[in-house]
């Protein structure tokens, strides 16, 4: 069964809709959360809220008392008006958001998440519970990336779209020429047993960082040259790990720039990870606008005018976009069939979109 994951869109609005949660503190265990698993009948909900409100009644400090009372009437009102719980469940959050003692500001919100959720909860504290949407932002699936070669060694990850480094180690391999008044045939044996130490120790980095890995995809090998083969076929790795590795690639560098390359070289055994998705559609984009500009747009106002001549074949924002631009655009591209997406800034491609300005296009012709 493969595991159900967001898409970039459905992770920019559950990301900014968690940032503005997290703003808000109450002065004492007075901001309401709750959440409905997918499936869950909202009456049930609703009738252990006024529950709540009776047992509110208890609590001795007046203002905190009027507060919850307050806070769970919003609450109430807010899942009648929702009706009956969405397909994936609901997340609320209600509460007295007024930055000044003793000022009134009763706020509530609430969110159908992206992926199903199975928790129900309800708690008054001082700030919403926000960890089951949190959980849903955090890339479970990652690969692990290996890069290597007589003199370097680098372990990292790549979870979603970022590369997280974990370990790296030198080798005490000798160079290729040997000291004076050593033979041939000793220099050879030196650097080979140097060479299977190194291998061994990079083996153990690999245990240490993958074995108990929850996620793990598969492992990626890659560097200059043919040690990367001699470590892989040889009796250095686990067998649970050697059988998670899905790929060795030739690189030309080991350290950070080998790790940057052997993620851009297996776009063949990632081909289906959002981070190439996004990587194939700027690359599209700088392309055409490199060798035909009239095939492209960018800017607020352009792509706005352009779609609304019925151009556009694909739009394509930042998620530093706000959010709000971001449904402009949805509703401006539906009557012409323009498609949409949203490119996060956590790839190169991503970091240049966002430096034009987040707002760009792929025309369905060339204007000249």
């Amino acid at each position: 069964m493969v595991e159900a994951k967001l898409s970039t869109k459905d992770r920019v609005h559950l990301k900014k809709f968690v940032a503005e949660l997290k703003n808000h503190r109450g002065r004492h265990t007075e901001l309401v959360t709750v959440y409905v698993p997918a499936g869950y009948e909202l009456t049930k909900v609703l009738n252990q809220m006024t529950q709540e409100q009776g047992t509110a009644t208890n609590i001795k400090s007046k203002s905190t008392r009027d507060n919850v009372i307050a806070a769970l009437e919003k609450m109430i009102q807010l899942l009648k008006s929702i009706e009956r719980t969405p397909t994936n469940g609901l997340a609320a959050f209600a509460g007295n958001i007024a930055e000044r003692e003793g000022q009134q500001d009763y706020q509530s919100w609430w969110i159908e998440p992206p992926l199903p959720i199975n928790q129900r909860l309800y708690r008054c504290d001082k700030e919403f519970v926000l960890e089951p949407l949190l959980d849903l932002l955090d890339d479970k699936e990652v690969y692990g990336l290996v890069v290597m070669d007589r003199r370097d060694g680098n372990i990292a990850l790549l979870k979603g779209k970022t590369i997280i480094p974990l370990a790296d180690a030198q080798s005490q391999v000798p160079g290729k020429f040997k000291a004076g008044g050593q033979s041939s045939v000793r220099f050879a044996r030196n650097r080979e047993l140097a060479a299977k130490d190194f291998y061994k120790k990079i083996a153990e980095m690999m245990k240490a960082s993958f074995y108990e890995l929850e996620g793990l995809q598969g492992i990626i090998v890659g560097g200059p040259g043919p040690t990367k083969y001699d470590f892989v076929e040889g009796n250095y790795i686990l067998d649970p790990l050697k059988k998670k590795i899905i790929g060795i690639k030739d690189l030309s560098y080991t350290g950070d720039f080998g790790v940057q390359e052997l993620v851009e070289r297996s776009e063949d055994l990632l081909a289906g990870e959002d981070l190439f998705k996004e990587k194939k559609v700027m690359s599209r984009f700088f392309e055409l606008l490199a060798t035909k500009p009239g095939s492209v747009s960018y800017g607020k106002e352009q792509v706005k005018e352009a779609v609304s001549q019925g151009a556009v074949e694909l739009i394509i924002l930042s998620e530093s976009v706000d959010e709000q631009i971001i449904e402009e655009f949805e509703r401006l591209a539906e009557p012409f069939a323009s498609e949409v997406t949203v490119i996060s800034t956590e790839t190169r491609e991503g970091v240049q979109l966002k430096s034009m300005g987040g707002i760009v296009a792929i025309l369905r012709y060339d204007r000249g």
